[in-house]
C-alpha cells in the first residue's frame, strides 16, 4: 500500500483544500475506515495547526506525549477517527474527532472531564471462552461486558480503565447523531424505528427526518 494519497482523491469527509499539495499522508490501517479516519500527523498539522509539517509532527510525537483514547501515538501515520479523543497533557489540551453538519470530519476542543469518557457504538457482540460476552465497537476496540446491551446501542467507555460505564440504548427518545447519508453530522431525537428505516426530529430545524437505521449513532 502506498504511503500517500493524491489529495484530490481523499475522502470528502476529510475537508481539505484539494488544490493545495498534490499528495497527503495515508494513515496506517486502523479501527476506522478511511472515510472516518485520518493520520494523527495530518490532524496535528492541518486541523490543529500545532506543527507546520509532517516532519515536525513526527518530532512532536517523539518528544511529547500525544494520546489517542489514552494510548500514546509515536507514528505520524497512526490513525485517529470518529469520536476518538486526543489528549496532549503538556499543553493541557483535549480534543475529539466529530462531523460537521455537512458531514466533514473536524476536531473540536473538549474539557478534561469530557475527555475521560468516550461514546462508542456497538457493532457486534459474541460469546468467548468462559461464557463472557465481548462487544465490538465502531472504532475497532473489543471489550468484555456482562450487562444488557444490543447491537446498535452505544456505550459510555472509560478510556483510562478500559471498561463500559453505561449503556445508551437505541430507543425512542434517545439523542442520535447521523454518521452517514445526506444528513450526516446532524443530531436529533429518535422518534421511531421501522426495520431498516428510522425517523428522528432534527435538532437543527425541528422537522421529522427519515434515514437509514444503520446511520444512527446514539449519543445520549
Amino acid at each position: 500500500m502506498k504511503n500517500h494519497l493524491k489529495r484530490i482523491s481523499t475522502p470528502r469527509t476529510w475537508s481539505l483544500k484539494r488544490k493545495a499539495e498534490k499528495f497527503i499522508v495515508r494513515p496506517h490501517a486502523g479501527g476506522h475506515s478511511l472515510e472516518f479516519g485520518m493520520a494523527i500527523g495530518m490532524v496535528l498539522r492541518d486541523k490543529l495547526g500545532l506543527v507546520q509539517s509532517l516532519k515536525e509532527a513526527q518530532k512532536m510525537l517523539h518528544s511529547q506525549t500525544v494520546l489517542v483514547d489514552n494510548k500514546r501515538k509515536k507514528d505520524r501515520r497512526d490513525m485517529v477517527g470518529l469520536f476518538d479523543i486526543i489528549s496532549i497533557p503538556a499543553l493541557s489540551k483535549f480534543y475529539q474527532i466529530t462531523l460537521t453538519n455537512k458531514g466533514k470530519l473536524e476536531v473540536v476542543e473538549i474539557t478534561e472531564k469530557d475527555a475521560a469518557v468516550k461514546t462508542a457504538k456497538v457493532l457486534g457482540k459474541s460469546m468467548i471462552s468462559g461464557g463472557k460476552i465481548q462487544l465490538r465497537l465502531h472504532d475497532g476496540k473489543t471489550v468484555l461486558f456482562d450487562g444488557d446491551v444490543k447491537v446498535g446501542d452505544s456505550v459510555q467507555f472509560d478510556i483510562a480503565q478500559r471498561k463500559v460505564k453505561s449503556v445508551l440504548p437505541k430507543k425512542n427518545g434517545a439523542k442520535v447523531f447521523l454518521t452517514q447519508g445526506k444528513h450526516a453530522g446532524s443530531t436529533g431525537v429518535l422518534k421511531a424505528i421501522e426495520g431498516d428505516l428510522a425517523r428522528y426530529t432534527s435538532a437543527e430545524n425541528k422537522e421529522d427526518v427519515e434515514t437509514a437505521t444503520r446511520y444512527l449513532f446514539v449519543v445520549a
